[in-house]
Order: C-alpha cells, then sequence, then structure tokens
C-alpha cells in the first residue's frame, strides 16, 4: 500500500496494490476537513488449495490533516468465505488402497506364529492345541470376504468369464488382479488355503510319525510342492 502525499499540495494519491494487480485506486482534492472514502471491490484467491473470496464490504480509509501532519486511517475489515467449488479430492480411493496394504500385511503376520510353532515345536501341546483351533480360519475367511465385497464390480464376472464359453481367461483374470483390492483378497485367499494344507500335513505327520518340518515350510509360499514333499517323505518313511 503507498500513500504519496506533499504538505505544499492538498492533492493525496491514495493507490492499492495486490501483486501484479491493481485493486482500486483514486485521486482527488482533499482539504483540511475533507475525508477520503475508497471502496474496494471484492477480490478471490487461494488459500490452502480453496479459491477463497472477499465480501463486497467496503473498506474505509478516513483521514484528514490536523495539526499540518497527522494522518488518521480506519480501515472496515471485510469478512471471508471460502468457495467450495474446488477440485474433489478422492478420499474413497486413499481409504481403499490403505485398507488393502493394511489386511495384506497384517494377514501375512497373523499365519507366521502358526508356521514358527510346526516348524520350532511341531510336538509341543502349545502348537497341536493352536493347530486344532478354528478360529484362525474363521477370522481369514471374514476379513477375505469383506475384501471381495469392497474389490467386487459390475465387471468382475465379466473379466472372469470372458470366454464365449463361459470359462476364465488369462487376459481377464489380469485385468482383474490389476486392482489393489482384488490383489489383497486374493493374497488372504491364499495365506488361508495354505495354513489349511499345511495343519493337514502337520495332523498327517504327527498321525503317522513322519516328519513334516520341511513340507510345512514349503506350505507357506509353496503349497502344492509342500503337499507333494510330505507325500514323498511319508512314502519313504514307511519304506525305511
Amino acid at each position: 500500500m503507498a500513500f504519496s502525499s506533499c504538505l505544499c499540495n492538498p492533492q493525496v494519491s491514495f493507490k492499492i496494490d495486490y501483486p501484479g494487480r491493481p485493486l482500486a485506486s483514486c485521486r482527488r482534492s482533499v482539504g483540511r476537513d475533507e475525508k477520503l472514502c475508497v471502496s474496494i471491490k471484492s477480490s478471490s484467491t487461494n488459500l490452502f488449495g480453496q479459491r477463497v473470496a472477499t465480501a463486497p464490504d467496503s473498506k474505509q480509509c478516513n483521514w484528514s490533516f490536523l495539526g499540518g501532519s497527522r494522518l488518521i486511517v480506519r480501515i472496515k475489515v471485510a469478512r471471508f468465505f471460502i468457495n467450495q467449488k474446488s477440485s474433489p479430492v478422492y478420499a474413497s480411493w486413499i481409504t481403499n488402497s490403505q485398507l488393502a496394504s493394511s489386511a495384506f500385511t497384517l494377514g501375512t503376520a497373523a499365519v507366521l506364529p502358526f508356521y514358527f510353532l510346526m516348524v520350532l515345536a511341531p510336538k509341543s501341546q502349545l502348537t497341536i492345541k493352536s493347530m486344532e483351533s478354528s478360529i484362525p480360519y474363521v477370522v481369514l475367511g471374514l476379513l477375505y470376504a469383506y475384501l471381495l465385497y469392497l474389490s467386487w464390480t459390475p465387471d468382475t464376472l465379466r473379466m472372469i468369464f470372458a470366454s464365449k464359453y463361459w470359462l476364465p481367461e488369462l487376459a481377464g483374470i489380469a485385468k482383474m488382479f490389476s486392482s489393489e483390492m482384488t490383489l489383497s483378497s486374493a493374497w488372504i485367499h491364499l495365506l488361508a488355503v495354505d495354513l489349511f494344507a499345511a495343519r493337514q500335513v502337520f495332523h498327517d505327520g504327527l498321525e503317522n510319525e513322519v516328519e513334516t518340518r520341511h513340507s510345512v515350510s514349503l506350505c507357506l509360499f509353496f503349497c502344492p510342492i509342500g503337499i507333494v514333499t510330505h507325500f514323498i517323505t511319508k512314502a519313504l518313511t514307511k519304506k525305511a
């Protein structure tokens, strides 16, 4: 804000600038007892990513040269309001992505203790009782159902059965698993099935006195290989 005045000349220039654009300016003669009123129109700017505009109030700057050099300025503060017309934020997408990542991590961490017990202490009572419990499979099943519900779209069945013979096709499955939520639900599905298969191998090994540590370990990420390894180990043990 710049004021230019001269004591020997009763003419005062008043100008208000914003960076790069003047809002209002006026020049008039001001006597000893005269007052100058400046009205500023509403303007708009951006505040924290949203459009902010001033209400159509006026700012009055009144002054008089009393005593020869005294300047009195009175400013009426304008009201501000936030314009709600801004670019939408897709919070739902952010929430789904975070939920998929959290479910992936928690599901993996939840099944690891059971594998550790079956490998490190296969004959302890804690391991036997833990593997007899159905709670882990119920929890994983409910989590899978919830993630499946969130990832389900009207095009899911069409992508699964993309063939004219209503058979799955690789291109449709790959497109379906491009979603993080769908991929997370599939991972929970694999964790539940692998843990169930590992439990079956573990119980069968206890019943037939067959070593199952290596087979159970393979069931964690390579379930079919772990099952085959258990059958081979069982056959070799009986022959021995």
